[in-house]
């Protein structure tokens, strides 16, 4: 497939897919989401693939959903639209990268907002550059109740999750070490480096060991309420949309919408 958002390369046993919207801080635009799950679905479908690498080109992994396209493209969506649009791009996708059954590393560096702590949350791992940080201001940007999946608690604790949401500040990359969030902090030019020497390193386990060890934690997750709680969730933040806080936000004319927009940028 040719891909305009993203770019798709392999390495052996690994593939990497990369946000490659570098102008735009790597915002995910529709097509960067749509391209983000066929190469995904590409690299899960290819026999000689046995870890999947999610990274950015540039200085940021992501600065969250696109919301000025958005705001331009999809300007007045009925709660119908707007559910149906969320759960496709937002909670679906999500729950696919989590649910593959090959281990998965995002690589993170610079800023990692909103919907780019999204994805990089559901996956497997996380290597973070020590320049990254963490942060999901939408509370105070948009007055919605966090971003589609609230992860936040299962990946930094109640605690931390209320501090990151209540007050949208960002979190360093050592920080979320501290919590248990991500699982390395390397310097900024060893971040390539050191992700691959990871993903080629589970690649020496056999794949069928990798899949059903990968299962057995999802499912401990699962009996502890995981996917009940995203799902719970999901029906809250869409609620969010309806109240008077996100309207003063989201509403008015064009120039209103891009402001907020860019509130949540970089």
């Amino acid at each position: 497939m040719t891909f305009e958002n993203i770019i798709y390369e392999t390495d052996g046993p690994v593939a990497i897919i990369l946000h490659n919207r570098p102008a735009k801080r790597n915002a995910q635009s529709m097509e960067l989401l749509d391209e983000v799950d066929s190469a995904f679905d590409q690299a899960v479908a290819d026999c000689d693939i046995k870890v999947i690498v999610i990274g950015a080109v540039g200085d940021h992994f992501s600065a969250g959903h696109d919301v000025i396209a958005a705001a331009n493209a999809r300007p007045k969506l009925t709660v119908e639209e707007r559910w149906a649009h969320e759960e496709r791009l937002y909670f679906q996708q999500s729950l696919k990268v989590w649910d593959c059954p090959k281990p998965t590393i995002a690589s993170v560096q610079g800023a990692c907002i909103a919907g780019g702590f999204m994805l990089a949350n559901v996956c497997d791992m996380v290597v973070a550059s020590r320049d990254a940080f963490f942060s999901d201001p939408v509370c105070h940007s948009l007055g919605a109740a966090g971003v589609e999946l609230l992860l936040h608690p299962w990946v930094a604790g109640s605690r931390q999750a209320k501090d990151m949401l209540f007050t949208g500040r960002r979190v360093s990359a050592e920080e979320a070490y501290t919590w248990g969030m991500i699982n390395r902090v390397v310097e900024p030019e060893a971040l390539e480096q050191e992700t691959m020497a990871l993903a080629h390193h589970i690649a020496k386990a056999p794949e069928f060991t990798l899949r059903i060890v990968k299962r057995s934690i999802n499912r401990a997750m699962d009996i502890q309420g995981f996917r009940a709680s995203l799902e719970a969730h999901f029906d809250t933040h869409q609620l969010s949309h309806a109240s008077e806080a996100f309207k003063e936000r989201t509403s008015g004319n064009k120039n209103a919408s891009i402001k907020t927009a860019r509130d949540i940028k970089v």
